[in-house]
């Protein structure tokens, strides 16, 4: 357990903004919408939201419990864990590595990510992302983006490295409170613009219409249960390390709920944006993806009126979204350094921003694949870890006693067994069917 003096959050909200600047990511806006087009608007919308609870009220909290009761990241929090129960907390160190590896290695894919946003971002401004405004030419466009995109990936590297040296409250805080209602005030302004566009209405109708029959279909289920899984954030990583961070006066169930319907709420509104523009340009929506943002999306919001305006905001946004989960997803390496090797804050966060730039360089050709290495093995195996050690291996009345911390009435006797069981059984669940799918995410 971590015993130095530890930084923290400088309010709930600030800790609350940042959770949900990690869970708002790439996931609620080019895969969220494409899964609710796909699979039948509110048909999807159902499941989806029925696991969004589920998860909300046990994976989430628990994450969050286990970082604030341990003081410290996924190493040494499994290490306490396994000390508590068997007396030697080695084997513990070592299976925290794998989600602290897992975060490392999605922040390295989500850089290079983020470096396409920045150069979108920087082509709407400067007009030329319209040079090309076909189908084709959004297609040849992100080609060479890919292929080439050094220098934005660096831009969005050192503007990621610089906020997290200033540290939690200065830092990851301070910008979350600025990026995550920007966010919002952003898309919500998207979507009330297309409301008055005509044909928006048949998007509408396409997301809030239920198919009864859709429900009786096990891959709307599967599907719903990757999306609210990736949405939340749960890996073992990043939710636990902000934990880490919370006071003993935070609520942490209350906190989790505020997170979930943040992340839930992100993710409908890009629905109310992308499916209502695709409605708007007479096209159906049917590409999910990197291919949806930076080329199926941006040709029709070229086609729309205002669509070059509406182009800006769109990547200013998404600009915003990727920064927030970007610098959730280095803070858990970064803190491990500093725990491991006693360092100071600057030099860890040089060290991985270092590896971060280097490896980012090397895997640009290959991320799609990279990605999915993580995103369907290493992510749901380090949630499962995390959830193992704190509902299995830590005592129970550890755990009710964290969970519980600062609550004038305790969670329900449901919650443990909840917890324990389904939650467990979902992350297994999760891990299964991605890996014999290729990804439910």
């Amino acid at each position: 357990m971590h015993n130095g003096k530890r930084d923290s959050f400088g309010s709930k909200w600030g800790f609350i903004l940042a959770c949900i600047g990690s869970a708002v990511g790439m996931g609620n806006i080019w895969l969220f919408p494409a899964r609710v087009s796909a699979y039948g608007g509110a048909t999807f919308l159902i499941p989806y939201l029925i696991f969004v609870v589920l998860i909300g009220s046990t994976g989430v909290i628990g994450e969050m419990a286990f970082g604030r009761g341990t003081r410290s990241g996924p190493i040494d929090a499994f290490g306490f864990a396994t000390r508590q129960r068997f007396g030697s907390e080695r084997v513990g160190k070592l299976l925290g590595l794998i989600p602290v590896l897992g975060s490392l290695a999605l922040a390295i894919g989500y850089s290079v990510v983020t470096g396409w946003i920045f150069r979108y971002l920087v082509g709407s401004f400067t007009g030329s992302l319209f040079k090309a405004p076909t189908l084709e030419g959004f297609g040849a466009l992100f080609d060479s983006v890919a292929a080439d995109n050094v220098p934005f990936q660096l831009i969005g590297m050192i503007l990621t490295i610089v906020i997290l040296i200033f540290g939690i409250g200065k830092g990851i805080e301070a910008a979350n409170k600025v990026m995550m209602p920007l966010f919002y005030i952003l898309f919500i302004s998207l979507a009330v613009y297309l409301a008055t566009l005509p044909g928006a209405v048949n998007g509408y109708q396409y997301i809030f219409v239920l198919e009864p029959e859709g429900l009786l279909d096990p891959m709307v289920w599967v599907y719903a249960l990757g999306q609210a899984f990736f949405s939340l954030s749960v890996a073992g990583n990043g939710t636990l390390i902000y934990g880490s961070y919370l006071s003993n006066d935070a609520n942490i169930p209350a906190d989790a709920k505020m997170v979930a319907i943040f992340d839930t709420a992100a993710a409908t509104l890009a629905s109310l944006v992308i499916i209502p523009a695709m409605a708007v340009a007479g096209q159906q929506l049917n590409q999910s993806g990197p291919g949806l943002m930076f080329i199926y999306l941006p040709n029709v919001l070229s086609s729309i009126p205002n669509g070059n305006l509406i182009l800006i905001i769109f990547f200013l946004a998404v600009t915003f979204a990727a920064l927030t989960s970007l610098i959730n997803l280095y803070e858990a390496p970064i803190a491990t350094m500093q725990e491991l090797f006693h360092l100071s804050r600057p030099v860890a966060v040089g060290i991985i921003g270092g590896i971060g730039i280097v490896v980012g360089y090397l895997i640009a050709p290959v991320v799609s694949q990279w990605m999915d290495v993580c995103s369907i093995y290493i992510c749901p195996a380090g949630a499962l870890l995390a959830a193992i050690m704190f509902f299995w291996v830590c005592k129970k009345e550890f755990v009710l006693e964290q969970v519980n911390l600062s609550r004038s009435k305790p969670l329900g006797s449901w919650f443990y067994p909840m917890a324990k069981y389904l939650f467990c059984g979902v992350t297994v669940l999760v891990l299964i069917l991605g890996a014999v799918t290729g990804g439910i995410g």
